[in-house]
């Protein structure tokens, strides 16, 4: 189901990236195949997930917290991920 976007709505932007520690494959790979294509100054790459979310919520700090519980409970593996949320008009 599609509501309409209205002026008023808040969008969220979530970056979701690994905790420094866990393992990224996809980052290897990528750095790998930055340096066979001799794009040899590439020290570590880091892959991660943007999520952007059109809410009709119009309080920011409401938005916000909804999208930490959205984050919380489904978007993220808080265990193995960090996120970090930017609200704009």
């Amino acid at each position: 189901m599609h509501l309409e976007t209205k002026e008023d709505d808040v969008k969220a932007k979530v970056h979701i990236t690994l905790k420094n520690g866990v393992l990224d494959p996809q980052g290897k790979a990528v750095q790998h195949a930055l340096g066979s294509l001799g794009f040899d100054g590439v020290t570590d790459v880091r892959q991660g997930k943007f999520i952007e979310l059109e809410l009709t919520e119009t309080d920011k700090a409401k938005a916000k917290e909804a999208v930490e519980q959205m984050c919380k409970q489904l978007l993220t593996n808080t265990v193995i991920e960090n996120y970090t949320i930017d609200l704009v008009d």
